[in-house]
């Protein structure tokens, strides 16, 4: 087989992590190459978040017009069309595309479009040529797991929701995480009839108990039918939709049935465990505080970790990364205080620790807790109602935790996981002066605790 001169770095996979790292070690003169059998940009371009957030932005506006009635604005019955909005997404994600492809050109990094192997520590074939470099980087992502029920075959992924052929009128959705949640919304607010079947006793695990509460009942003020305690028995063909049968014996018919239950990582046929790199229960790459495997010489970061499944991180990653193996290695990433937010309606913001794991983590805490009728909505004739939570550690009196369901959720928490980081206090809070009349303020006029 054909050989090439050693590389400084090979990355497997061009999403945003691997890309970022090939764009930063190729600026601090590394030599490097990129292969990705994908569109690149990865899931968050083309299957994730960039899409999704269109697509949330799309199903806002029939509330909008909704909204709009009660400051005057009187409308014709406005019509959806889901090809458009298909046809508008798939032309900005190719321009996004393009961005990625520029941005690693310009930096000489020389980009295979094909599936990539590791055949040794330092070697990597692609159609047949094999590349050698000092390190390789394995960034691969993950993937959307499908259900292992009779007829799960009838089922679709979160990949395939943003261009279905056609439009979703009733809509089951099978999960209660942030994927699930958000799908529902979206699709609720496009005009389909949505029913989320969920396994448990509430929606998004993981987050903090009054946010997902809250949050279900709001998602149900705008007509998803979410189902707790609820599990699919089967998948069956039913005309030209799709049967599903309930544990409890009762059926749902549906156009669509959205499996999102869960990612895992996309490690099969890469050659790893053929080298000894370890790999987890799912699949995932163990690394060690440097990203580093089991085999020093390869490395990985992003979802193909499965530690936090969130593009920032892998980015923040990526840095860290590079900074190791190209320069002075002084830049860490520490995983406490790092923002997120689901983009259901209405969206959710959240960082820092829930109420439960600051209690275990710091034990006693105090919270406060505020649940209101945004100004907005005095006029707009919707009923939507917005939770904003603090939870301070007793001991520092520092902040901890700070979530919020209400519009612009993500765009408000954004700002305050500055202050978490900087290390706020409860008092630091209440002497800022808030902005009025914002929601936003409503965090730094809280003075009423639940109990210790």
């Amino acid at each position: 087989m054909a050989s090439n001169p050693q590389l400084d770095l090979f990355v497997i996979g061009a999403g945003s992590g691997g890309v970022r790292a090939a764009r930063m070690a190729a600026q601090r003169g590394a030599k490097v190459a990129v292969a990705e059998i994908g569109a690149l940009g990865g899931t968050c371009v083309n299957l994730g978040c960039i899409p999704k957030k269109l697509y949330s932005y799309a199903a806002h506006y029939a509330e909008a017009f909704e909204e709009s009635q009660g400051y005057g604005w009187k409308l014709a019955p406005a019509l959806f069309d889901w090809e458009l909005l298909k046809t508008n997404r798939a032309r900005e994600i190719e321009r996004l595309n393009a961005v990625y492809e520029t941005v690693l050109r310009a930096h000489d990094v020389t980009l295979l479009r094909s599936r990539a192997r590791l055949v040794g520590p330092n070697e990597v074939e692609v159609d047949g040529v094999h590349w050698r470099a000092r390190h390789i980087l394995v960034a691969t992502g993950g993937h959307p797991l499908m259900p292992p029920v009779p007829g799960g075959e009838l089922a679709v992924s979160s990949n395939a929701m943003f261009d279905l052929p056609t439009f979703p009128q009733r809509l089951v959705v099978v999960g209660a995480g942030y994927i699930a949640c958000e799908m529902a919304s979206i699709f609720r607010g496009l005009g389909a009839q949505v029913t989320q079947l969920v396994r448990g006793k509430q929606i998004l695990r993981g987050f903090d108990d009054d946010v997902a509460a809250f949050l279900a009942v709001e998602m149900r003020k705008k007509g998803v039918d979410i189902r707790l305690g609820t599990q699919v028995e089967r998948l069956a063909a039913a005309g030209d939709g799709v049967r599903v049968t309930l544990n409890d014996g009762h059926t749902l018919d549906a156009d669509t049935v959205l499996y999102a239950t869960g990612r895992g990582p996309n490690t099969a046929g890469l050659g790893l465990q053929e080298l000894g790199v370890e790999l987890g229960p799912l699949g995932e790459v163990i690394v060690d505080a440097d990203y580093r495997s089991s085999v020093p010489s390869i490395h990985a970061l992003g979802d193909v970790t499965d530690r936090l499944q969130l593009t920032p991180v892998a980015l923040a990653e990526a840095m860290v990364l590079v900074d190791r193996l190209f320069g002075d290695a002084t830049r860490r990433l520490d995983y406490d205080y790092i923002p997120t937010a689901v983009f259901t309606h209405p969206s959710v913001g959240t960082v820092g620790w829930t109420e439960a794991q600051a209690r275990e983590r710091f034990g006693g805490v105090r919270t406060y807790l505020s649940e209101f009728r945004s100004l907005k909505h005095t006029l707009s004739g919707i009923d939507e109602r917005t939770l904003m939570k603090l939870v301070v550690d007793n001991a520092s009196q520092r902040v901890v935790g700070v979530h919020m369901v209400g519009a612009e959720a993500g765009e408000i928490v954004q700002g305050f996981a500055v202050a978490l980081k900087a290390g706020a206090t409860k008092a630091v809070f209440d002497a800022t002066v808030g902005i009025h009349p914002t929601s936003a303020e409503e965090f730094v006029t809280m003075r009423d605790s639940a109990m210790a």
